[in-house]
């Protein structure tokens, strides 16, 4: 191994998150290193609300060609009354969200950061001292290096040993696309069950599904054939869209809430799924992790680099964050636990909160910028 000069930052994390906060801290007098890991990004199609749009654009990392808009998302709930509509123009916003392919967006912000400084590998340990972390990077080139860092920033969820409370939803989500009798017209669906809830989201010309449900049936959905899993997926959703005619190869992952420290060690900040790993229901992982690396960006460039990673320049860090990141925990939280049960006395308050929500404005509105922006925004 070969020692290294202290950098200012040393960023770990092949995905967005990362890739934006390296983006954030352009030409902001710093000295950065992003360790890239493989994000395995896939084409999995992944939801952006409006606001993570407007920081991409910020960052000059919004495509000429804008994916797939959700211009109104439709919330109701099996076997109950109550639904509610949320649409962009009531905000005189041109989209509520986006869906893009998880690759495609790291393709934004790679071709927004050309020429910064970065490695292909991972971080497999790391010991803090006084005035510097130690990092061992395993790169994929072949072979290791110690690096020294006033701040190491993880952005990832891969690190293991790191303290964590959580919740097992016992829920798997099933993903794949999806074909409908039924253009969509750029509406987003969210159906809950008794099982869990079951989203739409519009993609290109068909609807990516990610299916919450028991991990029994969701073993049983994967295996059967996909005539039989298109039937029980319109049984389940309902006949809005027509027939389920086309599914895509099936894929499913457990579901769980995962809340660590936000500092785990001195000189460490955790960002994105490293800190925080929600349900997916109302697809607010991403956009909650793209606002830690925008707000940490932001203090980094305020902060006299000799004083990055010091404990003041912790806490601050976490003093701007708790808000929006225990808002947003919660909120996901709230949704599932209320939702994904056969309570018939939950069911009726579950169809008034609907019913609430469709016949008074204000209490969408603040649904929909919760939704769209964070709590940050919120009034």
């Amino acid at each position: 191994m070969a020692d290294q000069i202290v950098t200012d930052v040393l960023i770990a994390g092949g995905g967005p998150v990362g890739a934006m906060l390296a983006l954030g801290l352009r030409g902001c007098g710093a000295s950065v290193l992003h360790v890239r890991s493989d994000a395995g990004a896939g084409e999995r199609p992944i939801a952006l609300s409006y606001g993570s749009r407007l920081l991409l654009e910020r960052e000059g990392a919004w495509p000429a060609a804008s994916p797939t808009p959700i211009s109104e998302i439709h919330v109701s709930q099996q076997g109950g009354f109550g639904r509610t509509l949320i649409r962009a123009t009531d905000y005189d916003l041109p989209a509520l969200g986006y869906v893009a392919a998880y690759s495609g967006i790291l393709g934004w912000l790679s071709a927004a950061n050309t020429g910064h400084s970065g490695v292909d590998g991972r971080v497999i340990d790391y010991k803090t001292g006084a005035d510097h972390v130690e990092i061992r990077v395993a790169r994929t080139a072949g072979g290791e290096t110690l690096e020294r860092a006033r701040l190491l920033v993880l952005a990832d969820g891969g690190h293991a040993g790191l303290a964590e409370n959580g919740h097992d939803y016992r829920q798997h989500a099933v993903v794949a696309e999806v074909q409908t009798e039924q253009p969509h017209r750029n509406i987003a669906w969210e159906r809950f069950t008794r099982g869990g809830p079951i989203a739409l989201l519009p993609y290109q010309n068909r609807y990516a599904l990610i299916w919450s449900i028991e991990a029994d049936a969701a073993q049983s959905l994967l295996a059967a054939p996909e005539a039989e899993f298109l039937l029980r997926l319109g049984a389940a959703f309902g006949s809005r869209l027509g027939t389920f005619v086309g599914a895509s190869p099936r894929a499913s992952f457990p579901l769980s809430l995962r809340r660590r420290r936000v500092v785990p060690a001195p000189r460490t900040v955790l960002v994105g799924n490293a800190a925080q790993t929600l349900h997916p229901v109302a697809g607010q992982g991403l956009n909650l992790g793209l606002r830690d690396a925008v707000e940490l960006a932001e203090l980094i460039a305020s902060t006299h680099p000799p004083e990055l990673g010091s404990d003041a320049f912790l806490k601050r860090y976490c003093a701007r964050r708790r808000l929006d990141r225990n808002a947003g925990i919660r909120f996901t939280d709230a949704l599932v636990r209320l939702f994904s049960n056969s309570s018939a006395t939950l069911g009726m308050v579950r169809g008034a909160g609907l019913a609430l929500l469709d016949i008074v404005p204000p209490a969408r509105g603040f649904l929909a910028r919760r939704m769209i922006y964070g709590a940050r925004a919120l009034p």
